[in-house]
């Protein structure tokens, strides 16, 4: 979705979580844990790229998410779907994507959401869990979306009901079905 006219008020805030497969400290995940520092360095560093999650520990891995200690969630803002889009699908952060099986359980909910926030705002955990659970509820709507299905920048409240909204742009495609950012 292009950021179009007004999206200077808001920036783009997205969360995804991840269901552990083996312990942090196992050695299954050490490839993964051995890449966050790098990885958020990278993002840190991208175009586009406002904030991030983070605990004393530098990255989000210690971070309580639907009081599940199996879940790790990765929760930032950015200026619009492409700096997002940009930097989830190259360099390291997308052969660390290509591998999430090697480490996180397939889950058939919805992992993560993406949603609009004013600019300056810094998202909460339980802000983030209102919007996934939205998500899994309604469908993508301009309150919770995707980058599959996304919104344009602006205030959106919550659906009621069964209904989904519908979105004023086409779908967009997402390079070889990689949908969930962990």
């Amino acid at each position: 979705m292009p950021e179009a006219v007004g999206t200077a008020a808001y920036e783009l805030a997205q969360v995804n979580i991840a269901r552990l497969r083996f312990p942090l400290e196992s050695t299954e995940l050490k490839d993964f844990v051995d890449a966050l520092d790098p990885v958020n360095a990278v993002a840190d560093a991208a175009d586009g790229f406002v904030w991030r999650l983070r605990s004393d520990s530098g990255n989000a891995t210690d971070v309580a998410v639907f009081g599940d200690d199996w879940l790790i969630v990765n929760m930032s803002v950015w200026r619009g779907t492409d700096a997002l889009t940009a930097f989830m699908y190259q360099g390291r952060h997308r052969e660390l994507l290509a591998r999430r099986r090697e480490w996180f359980e397939r889950v058939q909910e919805a992992m993560a959401t993406l949603w609009w926030v004013p600019a300056g705002h810094r998202p909460t955990v339980a802000e983030a869990e209102d919007r996934l659970r939205h998500l899994r509820a309604h469908g993508a709507t301009a309150y919770a979306f995707t980058l599959r299905t996304s919104f344009p920048a602006g205030d959106a409240a919550p659906a009621t009901g069964a209904a989904r909204a519908v979105p004023d742009e086409r779908e967009r495609p997402v390079p070889d079905g990689l949908e969930c950012p962990v």
